[in-house]
């Protein structure tokens, strides 16, 4: 830090001998400037820079602030901002830079290429997003450089991996609404990553990481170039990147095979709560969080699971006679989808933890910037960016049931058939995780092109000193969304039913024959049949029959952004009785569109409304639409009296497709006395919606919903969920307070803290009631509004008891008001000792409160339920020391203890009626975790080129997660994680070692 130390004191010292207006200008950290001017004078020299080939004087040196378009003294902000510097970006190594900014005690709930493996009808697998307040990544604005950049999503996210990592200066984190300077999107705050752009000379680097048990290792290497021309009037830069990971594909890990889940409880019927005379009979918990769970409908071979043969399960098939074992199964307690004890190891082999712990990645980037100044009154530059990015992750073994197996089925082995036979059964129904097909998920190409040409400068008149900067950006993503593994629903089911083909058959077929039943009434269908029946019968001729011959569904997608602005600003305007009024006005045009292509095989049947999907994933719709947005802002900052400064600002929207809105902020600091400063702002912020709620045709994924029963127990039903869009959608409406207090008492020198409480309330929030919310109101509370979203054997909206499942529609609205209020502190500390410098520093964050409501449910809070992402408290600590050569730091990190749900009520055998808004759980807690870091650096020369050699050891203490019951619903759950992967790490130790090299 002692480099953006030195930075952030020169900058606030001088900051008002060059007024330049960066184009989205960034507010600064007060306590960190303070902190800065508290340090300054004692600083020693720091270890050897490897991001600057030559010295630069900083006496022209801007610093740059997110949050307004004044540029200010830092420590003048009413905003407080976190700053990432690029000494702690190259100490910990990240294998990318969001890894490193998820450890911000603010930033919670983010999307990583870990954690999105499951998304794979939205395309959004592999994306790297940032999350502020855990309020959702579309409520974060990401800046590149203070611009705007295309989104990697229709639903808006922008992969932070497609800027030049290599380049970034430092990242600032604005934990506050920003709307009125930014516009759209930055209702929790700003995360902006800064670009080095005076950046002189040549370096590269070499990284390697790799966990504690050998896996998941990657490669990254990147280079850049930066040099003068034309005495000094232009400038170049180059930057090249390349990134290789080889994934985890399975969870492989100890820790992911005690079966801890949370569960329907298999005694639990809200007869026994409600029934006067069953008082004899105690009503228990309806969930149940425990080990020993697994899942009581299928087994990697096929599992009976109703009816006179229930228990009956296949195992490996015999090759002499292509028939399966026969076994019985030991069964635990079943609700739904689980089973609480018996043979639950049997049941979800091949299942359990068949989702991938980290992906396989490709990535490589280039980014040129060439500026000329013509006079300091224009100086023009242009830029392009190209990233490229392709991920392969498994989202599941696939299970399903109710797999129709006919009596005289080929594979069937004999002691079932005559089972059948005995019992009148001219059918019967598996479950199976179909572990002869491989796992299901997807192989995701993006190219993200961006390019810029602007101008900026400074000049005088009237007597004034303004500064001015316009540019175009155009930015485009193209996607190929591919899925693996995929199998073709009508396929599989005609592959499934496999017949011994009977002597003078009309088809001609040799009697005797194994033949798909199809192909006796259309010998050219090309079926092949398939084994479904046991472990190891499936012919690799079926697979790929029921795979369509490796041709999986695939949607291309093309976003394309446009962004044309421009922006002037004073910092004297006119003078005051305390001082000169600085003022910042500009405008904005900015178009979204989205268009793609879907071939007809691989999308989704409508009928009447109801959507049937062909296949077992993907179903894809292509996307088409557009917006544009129109914007204008001004913004002033006017001196009140010594000490004490307004900040105001105010800004009209108008978008095409819901007309005007407008966001202001009011803001003022007050330097009480030296050692004190305070802060506080109000403002009115927004977010439109995204290209996905407006324009989403109906792209449908499959899963499971557990389905309340007339006699209080529930069944689990597989369905497929469609989303569609709303162009009626209307923009969300935030309101945000902050207060803060910045302390550098000048009797501890190097020392500053700052407490700063927030409160954001968000009204007419875009969101939709989650399938199983649906289907409880459906089912539980008789509302015809929610039935109507429902569709079952019967037709839509048709629920009569007994019909399953078989769709469900999801449709966004403005109908969720949510709140989320808390306290964020930081405190730094840096002297000078042993011959260098430590450096201490604290962040944390305590969530008070994370409310939603929808009108429709229970208002929800949030906050400390670490099932989600948003525990009371969360840490960051570090204690570092550098010198010329040498440089180490420690960093603990971690979260506090939490809950599954605010609303749960514990209880035993003494339970009340659980409802859709209070459920009762045998258990409501979950441990919090604390992580050890380390990272160390040696810097040295050899001949004229400076070196660095370093390592960085994440999870010192090799902790593993704490386990968390995921459930009860989602036939995915038992593949996944048992544990809560936005909060605790799941790698275990992770190395990361490479060398730097500057000339």
């Amino acid at each position: 830090m002692g480099d953006l130390q030195h930075s952030a004191a020169d900058g606030c010292t001088k900051g008002h001998k060059r007024a330049r207006l960066h184009l989205l200008a960034t507010i600064g950290s007060a306590a960190f400037c303070l902190a800065a001017h508290a340090a300054h004078a004692q600083d020693v020299t720091p270890a050897a820079d490897l991001d600057q080939a030559e010295p630069q004087s900083t006496d022209n040196m801007d610093i740059t602030v997110t949050g307004s378009r004044i540029v200010r003294d830092g420590y003048d902000a009413p905003t407080p901002v976190s700053v990432v510097s690029t000494k702690e970006l190259k100490a910990e190594a990240p294998a990318n830079i969001s890894d490193f900014v998820n450890t911000l005690p603010a930033v919670r709930g983010s999307g990583t290429a870990a954690s999105t493996n499951g998304s794979l009808s939205n395309g959004a697998a592999g994306v790297n997003s940032v999350n502020l307040r855990s309020l959702g990544a579309a409520r974060t604005l990401v800046l590149f450089d203070g611009q705007r950049s295309v989104a990697s999503t229709t639903t808006g996210q922008v992969d932070v991996n497609t800027f030049p990592q290599a380049l970034i200066s430092r990242v600032e984190v604005v934990t506050g609404g920003a709307s009125s300077a930014y516009g759209s999107d930055a209702v929790s705050g700003v995360v902006n990553f800064i670009l080095d752009k005076e950046y002189k000379g040549f370096k590269a680097e070499y990284e390697h990481g790799v966990t504690t048990y050998g896996d998941g290792p990657n490669h990254k290497f990147t280079a850049t170039g930066g040099k003068e021309f034309a005495g000094g009037k232009g400038h170049i830069l180059l930057s090249g990147e390349y990134f290789t990971q080889k994934g985890i594909q399975t969870i492989d890990r100890d820790w992911n095979d005690s079966g801890y889940f949370l569960a329907n409880n298999p005694a639990y019927s809200s007869a026994r709560c409600t029934d006067a005379a069953s008082l004899n009979t105690p009503c228990v918990a309806e969930f149940i969080v425990s080990d020993g769970i697994g899942t009581g409908q299928f087994t990697p071979g096929g599992l009976v699971s109703t009816g006179p043969l229930r228990g009956t399960y296949f195992g490996s098939v015999n090759p002499a006679t292509g028939k399966a074992t026969v076994n019985q199964l030991n069964f635990g307690a079943t609700s739904g989808q689980w089973m609480i004890g018996g043979d639950t190891d049997i049941t979800t082999e091949g299942h359990r933890g068949s989702a991938t712990l980290l992906p396989s990645e490709t990535r490589a980037s280039a980014f040129g910037r060439v500026s000329y100044e013509f006079s300091p009154a224009f100086e023009l530059f242009g830029q392009l960016a190209y990233s490229y990015y392709n991920g392969k992750s498994f989202y599941q073994q696939t299970p399903t049931t109710g797999v129709v197996i006919q009596r005289d089925n080929a594979y069937l082995p004999d002691s079932v058939r005559a089972a059948m036979v005995a019992n009148n059964l001219t059918s019967i129904q598996i479950g199976t995780s179909n572990i002869d097909i491989p796992p299901q998920g997807s192989d995701n190409k993006r190219e993200v092109g961006r390019y810029v040409l602007g101008a900026e400068g400074d000049f005088g008149m009237f007597g004034k000193d303004w500064s001015w900067d316009a540019y175009y950006q155009y930015g485009r993503t193209k996607t190929r969304e591919l899925l693996t593994n995929a199998w073709n629903i009508q396929r599989m089911t005609l592959a499934t039913d496999a017949v011994v083909a009977p002597a003078g058959n009309a088809a001609g077929i040799a009697a005797g024959t194994i033949v798909c039943r199809s192909t006796l009434t259309n010998p050219s269908n090309g079926c092949v049949p398939l084994n479904r029946i046991g472990v190891g019968g499936a012919s690799q001729a079926a697979i790929n029959y029921v795979l369509y011959n490796g041709s999986q569904p695939l949607r291309t997608q093309d976003l394309r952004q446009e962004v044309a602005a421009f922006n002037l600003s004073t910092n004297n305007l006119f003078d005051m009785w305390a001082g000169p009024v600085s003022l910042a006005f500009g405008g904005e045009y900015r178009k979204e569109s989205v268009s793609g292509y879907v071939d007809p095989l691989y999308q989704p049947i409508v009928t009447n409304g109801v959507t049937t999907g062909t296949w077992i994933y993907g179903n894809y719709l292509p996307t088409f639409g557009k917006y544009n947005v129109k914007e204008a802002y001004v913004e002033t900052i006017v001196p009140l009296f010594k000490g004490m400064d307004f900040n105001g600002a105010f800004r009209i929207t108008d978008y095409s497709t819901s007309g005007t809105v407008k966001t202001w902020k009011a803001g003022l600091t007050w330097q009480a006395i030296d050692d004190i400063k305070f802060r506080g702002t109000i403002s009115r912020d927004i977010r439109a919606p995204n290209l996905s709620e407006l324009f989403a045709p109906g792209t449908g994924r499959t899963n499971t919903v557990n389905v309340p029963q007339p006699n209080g127990t529930v069944a689990a039903n597989q369905f497929n969920e469609s989303t569609v869009g709303n162009s009626d959608l209307r923009p969300e409406i935030a309101k945000t307070y902050g207060a803060g207090v910045i302390l550098t008492p000048t009797f501890l020198p190097g020392f500053a803290v700052s407490v700063d409480y927030y409160d954001i309330t968000l009204k007419g929030a875009i969101s939709s009631l989650t399938a199983q919310t649906l289907v409880d109101r459906c089912y539980l509370q008789n509302i015809a509004e929610s039935c109507a979203f429902i569709s079952t054997t019967g037709g839509r909206g048709v629920t009569t008891p007994g019909l399953a499942v078989t769709s469900i529609e999801i449709k966004p609205t403005n109908f969720v008001s949510q709140k989320t209020r808390g306290i964020d502190f930081e405190a730094s500390y840096r002297r000078p000792m042993f011959g260098g410098n430590v450096t201490l520093r604290a962040l944390a964050s305590r969530a008070f409160e994370l409310t939603t409501e929808n009108g429709v449910t229970l208002a929800t809070d949030a906050a400390g339920e670490n099932t989600g992402s948003l525990p009371d408290w969360t840490y960051r600590l570090t204690a570092g020391y550098d010198n010329d050569a040498i440089a180490f730091q420690f960093v603990g990190r971690g979260v506090s203890g939490g809950v599954y749900n605010n609303n749960y009520i514990v209880c035993s055998t003494d339970c009340p009626l659980s409802t859709a808004d209070n459920r009762t759980i045998n258990r409501n807690k979950i441990p919090g975790a604390f992580y050890l870091d380390f990272n160390a650096s040696y810097s040295f020369e050899v001949s004229s080129a400076k070196m660095q050699a370093f390592v960085s050891i994440r999870n010192v203490l090799n902790t593993d997660p704490v386990l968390v019951g995921n459930g009860p619903t989602g036939n995915n759950t038992p593949a996944y994680p048992q544990t809560n992967r936005n909060l605790y790490d799941v790698l275990g130790r992770v190395f990361r070692m490479g060398v730097r090299l500057a000339l």
